[in-house]
């Protein structure tokens, strides 16, 4: 019987010719990643243990993202656990907020996770790096602590589900709206310790922005890991970018899967979730027109240059509805050069958005755009749980940069389908 590429990458780093679903395995870990949010407690843990030094400080990435500029003095004072820590353990790979961006979107623009990698991170939303054809899961602060002092850590090896999208998309539907598309369908938990493997023609045509977003809330249906195998697109993107040397790895023909979806989205519709999580799905056009107080484009979900160009056909040469707070995070400062280099920022600041410094805040509700009782967003975050982005009176609606961009200029949940730009 032949292997997924998830049991693939784990076999490898396990250093064994073979694995199979529900297999335990002690790993090694090509990346540990943590943030200003979750690092600071896996510091305390990792001195309780008795350790001294990291089991190798270029494999340990340190990324301010959460809570910069530091919104209060807990925050900042956080900030400094972690500088003075990375200062310590001498990590050259410790990107503070002039430098950083949102981690899930920057570690692979720096070229520190390449395909073939395992990676673990204290963020759930570490399963992005599989859009790299890489194995990624998030973890505690507890367990990275443990991976800092020993360069690796157990897992239990996920069964695989296949999800296959085939046919052509439609203008402004993209892997924000595919991903939604099947949370919506499998629901929170329908991939529970899961590995969701994309493929098939559709994810074949996205570009690297668009894998990433499909990976990243693989978690939202509770999967383990997202991934897509590397192909020549893919290649492209990171090779002239990685640190290291790739291990490309495919799924065997013959390897087993729990579940195979297959879905065509020739017909797909650009997607919508609902208030109070992200299985509560619907297409644009069947909600109906709901006010709007607040957009946010950005996240580690959609912060990618690509993604920013969208929204900014939108708005360019228009104005955003007075009644919205319109948002713009990019997430990094390379995307962040680059919006401006392509005049996009500009686009943003004619319409009447703001731009803000790369991070997570609007997205966790921690600062740059808080909402207020009763308020309601639309954002190309991943996640729309109660008081998610603020007050448990509030509202969320996730969805792409375009019907985002859309709902902008019209002030209520718009399609973008039938906005003239």
């Amino acid at each position: 019987m032949g292997m997924t590429i998830t049991e693939k990458l784990l076999a490898a780093r396990a250093e064994v010719e073979s694995v199979q679903p529900g297999q335990l395995l002690i790993v090694k870990i090509d990346v540990v990643l943590g943030t200003d949010a979750t690092a600071p407690l896996a510091i305390q843990v990792f001195r309780r243990m008795g350790a001294r030094k990291l089991f190798n400080p270029d494999q340990v990435v340190l990324v301010h993202d959460h809570y910069v500029p530091a919104r209060d003095v807990a925050a900042a004072e956080a900030a400094r656990a972690v500088r003075v820590f990375a200062q310590e353990q001498g990590i050259r790979n410790h990107y503070e907020l002039n430098r950083g961006g949102v981690c899930h979107l920057l570690l692979p623009e720096e070229g520190l996770v390449v395909p073939g990698d395992v990676v673990i991170g204290a963020d759930s939303h570490t399963c992005t790096y599989g859009a790299f054809g890489a194995f990624a899961a998030g973890v505690g602060s507890t367990d990275m602590a443990a991976a800092w002092a020993l360069g690796e850590t157990w897992l239990r090896v996920p069964e695989s589900i296949k999800i296959e999208f085939v046919g052509k998309l439609q203008p402004w539907v993209g892997g924000k709206d595919m991903a939604l598309r099947l949370i919506g369908d499998v629901g929170l938990e329908g991939a529970r310790y899961k590995a969701v493997e994309f493929c098939g023609t559709a994810v074949e045509q996205l570009p690297i922005s668009h894998r990433v977003t499909l990976c990243n809330m693989a978690v939202e249906a509770g999967a383990k890991n997202g991934v897509v195998a590397a192909d020549e697109s893919a290649l492209a993107w990171i090779r002239p970018r990685a640190k290291r040397n790739l291990r490309l790895y495919r799924s065997d023909p013959d390897a087993s899967y729990a579940a195979v979806r297959t879905y065509d989205v020739s017909s797909l519709a650009p997607q919508v979730a609902c208030p109070p999580a992200p299985n509560n799905v619907k297409p644009v056009d069947a909600i109906e027109k709901i006010r709007v107080d607040q957009v946010v484009v950005g996240s580690c979900t959609n912060g990618m240059i690509d993604d920013l160009r969208v929204a900014a056909t939108f708005l360019k040469g228009n104005k955003v509805s007075t009644a919205v707070r319109t948002i713009v995070v990019p997430g990094t400062q390379a995307v962040y050069r680059q919006a401006v280099e392509e005049g996009l920022v500009a686009t943003f600041l004619d319409a009447g958005a703001i731009v803000t410094s790369p991070g997570c805040g609007p997205c966790i509700g921690g600062h740059m755009g808080v909402l207020a009782d009763g308020e309601v967003a639309v954002a190309t975050i991943a996640r729309n749980f109660q008081g998610r982005m603020g007050h448990p009176g509030s509202k969320v609606y996730l969805a792409s940069p375009a019907v985002a961009a859309a709902s902008a200029l019209t002030g209520v949940i718009t399609d973008p389908r039938v906005v003239k730009h």
